[in-house]
């Protein structure tokens, strides 16, 4: 059983890996194989559990749970913390490759409270324990590891760090799950939101595609990702789990977001082919999750290539500074400011601005404001003074000034 996973992570690293952590951490540690046998094992885990395990019955083992849980762990992208059927806890970091699942690193058993009659009382009554069997697990229970629960966290994270970077696959596919988990998790509660609507007849919400498209342009992330799920939502809500329907808007957004990130600047050849790679791509997708999160990513990718043209080594600082930018762009924000919190020196800031986005610092900042002050006129009934100084701007004449200078119009002829 153990050769499949072997097969794939060294036997002597694994076994190594697992010596030193229990060395430090001092609580059992097994390897685990896909069918919950173990393979390799530091720290006794007492006589508590070698005990209760002749009351469980046969169909309910400790291997069947500890599988369950390491399955658990891959679709929640992350080590898994357990209790098991006596109550005491475990942590599971599963090991997979090419989305097959091989075993598992299993941690415990441990407890984050001091044992008490309640705990005990709880097995007898679920396993039917006799009085002599109930008191010697009580007996038994005293040996079993006491760890807080802000220890468990510390723990939680460094079996995550230590065991991620084993197989890279498993590594890559636990992200993509986590995402996954994340994202459906938003979309959710977008659903639910129009789902409490008073309004049978919901329009598709073109207002928040453009809103979205905003948001790429200026390199907000965050918001981007956000007002994605909130269309999906939508989405999702008006036309069920139809996924040739998502595909065909996923197509509509994808083509969207080219002509954006050309007009934006990026090279034509590189969004042409990322475009074509997406749209493949989109075509092999069977299942609504992966749907939504290949969008995601494709948001991601066409808000990163407006800035990748300019490959350079301050673009991480860049993209940090036009982050800043796009929060606070409606007040009287400065380039001084804007530099120290990037913490650099405005004069050096200016220049390499300069240099990795294509505009100055004064150019961006007002696209910024532009951009948004289009979605409110497009779809608020907001007076254009009003719109201005929401947009940052000291007055409705510099405001024009401006807005003519970036869209060739008016803000009144705009709206």
């Amino acid at each position: 059983m153990s050769q499949s996973l072997y097969s794939v992570v060294d036997k002597d690293t694994l076994h190594n890996i697992v010596e030193a952590f229990y060395g430090c951490i001092k609580l059992p540690i097994q390897v685990i194989d896909e069918d919950g046998n173990f393979l390799e094992s530091f720290g006794d885990t007492g006589k508590f559990c070698s005990f209760f395990q002749k009351h469980l019955p046969p169909e309910d083992t400790c291997q069947k749970m500890h599988v369950g849980a390491s399955k658990r762990a891959i679709s929640l992208g992350e080590p898994y913390i357990f209790s098991c059927h006596a109550h005491l806890n475990h942590i599971v970091y599963p090991l997979i490759c090419k989305d097959k699942f091989l075993g598992s690193i299993l941690l415990g058993p441990f407890l984050m409270d001091e044992p008490d009659s309640t705990l005990i009382s709880d097995i007898s009554k679920k396993y039917h324990l006799n009085i002599d069997d109930t008191l010697r697990l009580f007996e038994e229970s005293g040996s079993i590891a006491l760890v807080s629960p802000e220890m468990v966290n510390h723990i939680n994270k460094l079996l995550f760090f230590l065991f991620c970077n084993l197989i890279d696959e498993s590594k890559e596919q636990l992200k993509l799950n986590n995402r996954i988990l994340s994202q459906q998790s938003k979309i959710s509660e977008a659903i639910q939101r129009y789902k409490n609507m008073d309004t049978t007849v919901l329009d598709y919400p073109y207002e928040k595609e453009r809103e979205l498209i905003t948001k790429v342009k200026t390199g907000n992330l965050p918001q981007a990702r956000a007002i994605l799920n909130d269309l999906l939502g939508y989405v999702l809500f008006s036309e069920g789990n139809s996924l040739d329907y998502i595909k065909a808007r996923a197509i509509e957004l994808c083509s969207l977001l080219s002509r954006v990130a050309i007009e934006g600047g990026a090279p034509t050849d590189n969004i042409l082919k990322l475009n074509n790679s997406f749209l493949k791509s989109l075509q092999q997708i069977d299942t609504l999750d992966l749907l939504c999160a290949k969008l995601q990513e494709i948001v991601e990718a066409f808000t990163d290539s407006l800035f990748d043209y300019s490959l350079n080594k301050n673009r991480e600082t860049i993209k940090k500074a036009m982050n800043y930018i796009s929060t606070n762009f409606n007040h009287s924000i400065t380039l001084e400011e804007v530099a120290d919190a990037v913490h650099l020196h405005p004069a050096y800031f200016s220049s390499i601005f300069k240099q990795c986005s294509g505009s100055s610092f004064k150019e961006y900042l007002n696209m910024v404001r532009v951009e948004e002050s289009k979605r409110l006129l497009s779809n608020t009934e907001y007076s254009i003074i009003d719109i201005a100084v929401a947009c940052g701007f000291d007055d409705q004449s510099y405001f024009s000034k401006v807005f003519k200078k970036y869209t060739g119009m008016s803000p009144k002829q705009y709206r």
